[in-house]
Formats: structure tokens, C-alpha cells, sequence
């Protein structure tokens, strides 16, 4: 993918600790670490999860690339320790999950033992992409740009979220519920759903959604399909652990409609010439803030599908790899449903994709010449 912004994450689920390193970041701006240390609490957070978030007490360490708080502008290299750290005392695996990477990563690299793989493989990791789209979310706001994720249906349960909900309201609904979901009508139901899974051995999956709001117009490219915002965008959430499906604005929603009824047509509102939309109104967002790869002034939606978990209390049929003999699968200590975790990772790394694309049309090596850009785009 192209873009300045740029971050790549290093560290595995039992080891010392997760690093993040971000690059591309204008001098001048302030980390922020009350942000970042916010989302990792939610990260951790969320009804289902299990016995390891009450082990890790997630917080930012900044390393690298900061001067009394404010970016230099080298990379930024970040710090989250592990608490449960034991990597070479924990036992080896030699009996695949069903759903996890243990199979195709044992045969990749030829071993017996999936434990390096599912070290790597592990969720754990997100912590890592969380901070970084951490920093992203903070460089954001100095712009006017608000994101949130959140749960809009767990197993099967769909909740009932308007469009129009202004989003500092969707995210105090949201930090007020067990699940992240601002619907408070269904919460009773989606835990009753986890609890169901648990007693079951069994585990649940849904979908999460992310919006941003405050986009300019024009943010992404139709010219090349790698800076299309929403290839960059579906790579991103899709690239989250446990992921199977990713959709914008209506999705798959439109494939059965017709055009007349998917388009959103496009209206003009003089007394709006001076918003980051300049006065574009559309009838609808069925778009999802998106057309041709570019941002169109209305709020981006962006919807993940998560897999139930593939670690069961309730063991699958599997292998020995050593004999290759069935045997049930193994069991590493692991949630009911980590599907509220995952809509604050999605906005974490929808944030790092838009801001890239923010750096992309007004950058400059300083925030005050990215902000004297922007204004002058306006």
C-alpha cells in the first residue's frame, strides 16, 4: 500500500512485550497518550472476555521519536509490556483448533509444535495495532475528525442504531454498555447470548461498525487501485484477527436493490459552503462516505464480521500432528466473545487508514503546515 503514514508492530502473545513502530507523523504534535491508554482499556474491556484481560493492565510507552511530549518527526516507536510474560515455559501444541492458524502455520513453517505460530498469530497483537491507531485518532482531532466503533449485532442479535445519531452521544451510549453497543434495548440480550455460549463451551461472533465523522472531501484516489481509501480501508479491518467479512455504507445490502434505490443523490445547501463538505447534501448514505475510492463529505461507515472465536472449552475434532492420530483439539485460556474488543481495534486502525489519506492530500513535515494546508484546501 502506498501512503506516508505508516506503522508495522512487533511481539508475541507470552513474550516480554508488544512494540508498535509509526512513521510519517508531522513534528509539532502533542501524543496522545490519555486517548491512546483510553482505547486500550476497551481493547481489554467488554462483556465475554476472558481470564488474561485481568492479568494485562495495557498502557503506552513512549520510546522514541518524541521531545517534551511532541513529535520530532522520526519514527515513533511504542511499548506495551506483558505481565503473562513466559513464552519458554509455555507447553508445546501439537493438536490444531479448527478456525485458528495452528494447521496452515504448523505446515508453513514445518513444525510439530503450533506455539510459535499461534504466538504470533494471537490477538494479543492488537494491542499494538490499538496504540497506533491511537495516535492516529489524536492527530485526527486536531482536525475536526471524530471516529467510534461499536457492536451492532451479537450472534443473533441485531441492535437498532440511527444514522443520524450524533456521534459524542453514540459514544457515551456506548461506553455505558457491558457489549459497546449503544442500543441499551438489546444489551440484556446480547449477554445473554455470551452467557448461553459459555455454558455451552461454545463461543459467539458479530458484527461491528465504524464511523468517522468531519471528513473533507476528496481523501483517498480513484487513479490507482492501491490508493483507493477503500481497498486500504477493507485490508485494514479485514486484517484484524477472526474477521471474515468487511462492507462500506450499505454493502452487500445494495447487490439486491436497484440503482435508483442505492445512489445517493446529490444536493447543495449554500448556508453549508464553509464545512468540510462545502455545502454538498446528499439524500442518503448508502455510500457509506465513499465513492471511487474517495471520501464524499458524508460520514464513513465501515462494517467487520467476526468469526466466533476458534479456541472452544467445547473441544473440536482434530489431529496429533506428531502421530497424526484424531485426537480433540487443544484449549489455550481464551474468551466467549472478544466481538466488543474488535469494534475498538476497527476504529483504531480505520483511524491509522484515514489519517494516512489525510497526510496524503495536506501533509507537511509540521502540524502548523499540514493545518495551514488544510485551511487553505478549504
Amino acid at each position: 500500500m502506498s501512503g506516508r503514514l505508516t506503522y508495522t508492530t512487533a511481539g508475541e502473545s507470552h513474550g516480554a512485550c508488544l512494540i508498535a513502530q509509526v512513521e510519517g507523523l508531522p513534528s509539532g504534535f502533542e501524543i496522545p497518550i490519555e486517548t491512546a491508554n483510553d482505547m486500550l482499556r476497551l481493547r481489554q474491556g467488554g462483556y465475554g472476555r476472558g481470564g488474561r484481560q485481568k492479568i494485562e493492565k495495557d498502557t503506552l510507552d513512549i520510546l522514541t521519536g518524541v521531545l517534551r511530549g511532541r513529535t520530532i518527526g522520526s519514527p515513533l516507536a511504542i511499548r506495551i509490556a506483558n505481565r503473562d510474560s513466559r513464552i519458554d515455559e509455555a507447553p508445546p501444541v501439537h493438536r490444531p483448533r479448527p478456525g485458528h492458524a495452528d494447521l496452515a502455520g504448523a505446515y508453513k513453517w514445518q513444525t510439530d509444535d503450533c506455539r510459535p505460530v499461534l504466538e504470533r498469530a494471537s490477538a494479543r497483537e492488537t494491542a499494538a495495532r490499538t496504540a497506533a491507531g491511537a495516535i492516529a485518532k489524536g492527530l485526527l482531532r486536531e482536525f475536526g475528525i471524530e471516529a467510534a466503533g461499536f457492536v451492532v449485532q451479537l450472534g443473533g442479535v441485531n441492535a437498532d442504531i440511527p444514522a443520524d445519531l450524533p456521534l459524542d452521544e453514540l459514544v457515551k451510549r456506548r461506553d455505558a454498555s457491558a457489549v459497546y453497543c449503544p442500543d441499551e434495548a438489546v444489551e440484556k440480550k446480547m449477554k445473554s447470548e455470551i452467557d448461553g455460549a459459555k455454558r455451552a463451551g461454545d463461543t459467539v461472533g458479530g458484527i461491528f461498525e465504524v464511523r468517522v465523522t468531519g471528513l473533507p472531501i476528496g481523501l483517498g484516489s480513484c487513479f490507482r487501485r492501491q490508493d483507493r481509501l477503500d481497498t486500504r480501508l477493507a485490508a485494514a479491518v479485514m486484517g484484524i484477527q477472526a474477521v471474515k467479512g468487511v462492507e462500506i455504507g450499505m454493502g452487500f445490502g445494495a447487490a439486491a436493490r436497484r440503482g435508483s434505490e442505492v445512489h445517493d443523490e446529490i444536493l447543495y445547501d449554500e448556508a453549508d459552503r464553509d464545512t468540510p463538505n462545502r455545502g454538498i447534501q446528499r439524500s442518503s448514505n448508502n455510500a457509506g462516505g465513499l465513492e471511487g475510492g474517495m471520501t464524499n463529505g458524508q460520514p464513513l461507515v465501515v462494517r467487520g464480521a467476526k468469526k466466533p472465536i476458534s479456541t472452544l472449552r467445547k473441544r473440536l475434532r482434530s489431529i496429533d500432528l506428531t502421530t497424526k492420530q484424531a485426537e480433540d483439539s487443544s484449549y489455550e485460556r481464551s474468551d466467549i466473545c472478544a466481538l466488543p474488543a474488535a469494534s475498538i481495534i476497527a476504529e483504531a486502525v480505520v483511524c491509522f487508514e484515514v489519517a494516512n489519506a489525510f497526510l496524503e492530500k495536506y501533509g507537511g513535515d509540521t502540524l502548523d503546515e499540514t493545518r495551514a494546508r488544510y485551511e487553505a484546501g478549504r
